[in-house]
């Protein structure tokens, strides 16, 4: 990257912490009660079973996934690197038990071996800057046989069909004005971070699952993410249910293996 004063961490922290207060207001971002959360909700509860866990969700943001993790009765460490995120997230969740907010970096938490029964991110890998170490970093942190569930997407380009549907998008915005709940994701910033990232150029499950496996996680699972997007549509606008088209979206479950 061009810039002396760039650097790629706290360029990424700013601009998450800039995105805190209307981060919500964008389709995709909050998770409305009913179908749409119980579909967030389901791989969650397959991974991590009935019994109360001790959970780490990392990139909590404005604590959208936090809820429905600590709604099904898990004790939740939610931890972000910006403080504006996570000055959201505590006020939706003040006083709440069996949760607490940590002010520390996903790729280096600081935490104790072995700390976590599981580990959940949404949209989280993508953003990496040492993808490899961070991985390591989480089974560190994981009990043996505790599980990882991770959501996330190629958000690099449309895929092939996604495109056809960012067209349809764009003459919408053409037709009745762009939506002022979107924010374009502060396009410009966006990109420059998206320049400097290991997965800028896209971050698909058949890269990923491989380097889980370097990391030392075992029965590595893909799974769809077709189950949310349908859920997201079902009480969405034209538009936004077009977005649920646009990017390749997976879900990925696996597992420290047991000592």
């Amino acid at each position: 990257m061009d810039g002396a004063n760039f650097d790629l961490k706290e360029e990424i922290r700013d601009y998450w912490s800039k995105r805190s207060e209307t981060f919500d207001l964008a389709f995709g971002h909050k998770i409305a009660p009913g179908p749409e959360a119980d579909a967030w909700q389901e791989p969650i509860r397959a991974a991590l079973g009935p019994q109360p866990k001790r959970v780490l969700e990392l990139a909590c943001g404005t604590g959208e996934v936090t809820r429905l993790i600590h709604d099904l009765g898990h004790d939740v460490t939610a931890l972000d690197f910006s403080e504006a995120m996570l000055a959201v997230a505590r006020r939706k969740h003040a006083g709440k038990p069996r949760l607490r907010f940590l002010l520390a970096d996903a790729e280096q938490t600081m935490e104790p071996d072995e700390a976590y029964d599981a580990i959940v991110c949404r949209h989280l890998v993508w953003t990496l800057t040492r993808p490899e170490e961070a991985l390591k970093e989480w089974r560190r942190l994981l009990k043996p046989g505790g599980r990882l569930v991770i959501f996330d997407g190629d958000w690099a380009a449309p895929k092939p069909g996604g495109r056809v549907a960012t067209l349809l998008i764009r003459l919408i915005d053409r037709l009745i004005g762009a939506d002022k709940n979107y924010d374009g994701a502060l396009s410009s910033r966006h990109a420059r971070i998206m320049e400097a990232l290991p997965f800028g150029g896209g971050l698909r499950s058949d890269t990923l699952i491989p380097l889980l496996a370097d990391a030392g996680f075992a029965d590595i699972q893909l799974q769809s993410h077709a189950p949310i997007a349908r859920a997201q549509r079902k009480n969405a606008n034209l538009r936004n249910r077009l977005r649920t088209f646009v990017y390749r979206r997976f879900i990925v479950v696996c597992r420290r293996p047991a000592l």
